[in-house]
């Protein structure tokens, strides 16, 4: 018998992580091979950086290109994730994009673009792995990067914040169907971290101020601060819980 520390270890697992070169979808992948997993690191352009730190961590990394605004990208995607390591185990689908402008002047473009990256592409790269991991009888863990705006509406990201919702809601759907195949569906909704994402509202004196504020743990978060929630959701220690959007957020929303 293991101890219940050995339940967070992902030893012998194969895990692909999407959008890891750097901030958030980096720390989870690094996170996940310091608990033991091999790691297929995707982004538009090569995670080389990404990959070059799992193998430091003595796991096997392969890095996998594909611009996920396109419909036919996550099928290939899967294909050349397998191919590169062998089945996967664990999907995070952590990419995404934002643009921001007032509802009044959000163009379809932008709309198309945020919907497609945020939303489509995390549905369809699950049904890629959802349905390899089924046909194999294999169990299995699928992680979605939510956010705060999956609960609230954020200002001047109405695509980003439709695209958060549906992908809670998704991670709900999901969860429900594969629940009797031992495939645990979750999100990780992290606060206001210091990533790209958030450099223009950290550069704002203003917003800045004004998000600190508001966060009980008076700072802005961290790529490792979401790291350990991802092992714990790819983990055993997580058999019984699917469907659940864990915040991440320093007390944010308890506010």
């Amino acid at each position: 018998m293991g101890t219940m520390l050995d339940s967070f270890r992902l030893d012998g697992r194969v895990a692909l992580v999407t959008g890891a070169t750097g901030g958030l979808g980096a720390g989870m992948a690094i996170g996940l091979a310091e608990a033991g997993a091999d790691v297929i690191c995707h982004d538009r352009v090569a995670p080389e950086a990404t990959a070059e730190r799992v193998r430091a961590l003595g796991r096997r990394a392969a890095t996998v290109v594909a611009d996920l605004s396109d419909p036919a990208a996550p099928a290939a995607l899967a294909r050349a994730a397998e191919a590169a390591l062998g089945p996967i185990d664990l999907l995070i689908n952590n990419a995404g994009t934002i643009k921001r402008a007032p509802a009044a002047e959000h163009s379809d473009e932008d709309w198309d673009l945020v919907l497609a990256v945020d939303l489509s592409s995390a549905f369809r790269l699950s049904r890629e792995i959802g349905k390899r991991l089924i046909a194999r009888g294999a169990a299995g863990k699928i992680v979605n990067t939510c956010s705060l705006l999956s609960f609230q509406g954020g200002i001047l990201v109405p695509s980003y914040a439709a695209a958060k919702g549906g992908l809670a809601q998704l991670t709900k759907a999901l969860a429900n169907e594969w629940a009797q195949h031992r495939i645990n569906v979750n999100g990780i909704a992290p606060g206001y971290m210091a990533t790209d994402n958030t450099a223009p509202l950290r550069a704002d004196p203003v917003r800045s101020k004004q998000i600190l504020d508001r966060i009980p743990a008076g700072r802005w978060g961290e790529p490792r601060d979401v790291a350990g929630t991802a092992v714990f959701l790819c983990s055993p220690a997580s058999d019984y819980i699917t469907g659940h959007i864990l915040v991440v957020d320093g007390g944010w929303l308890a506010r």
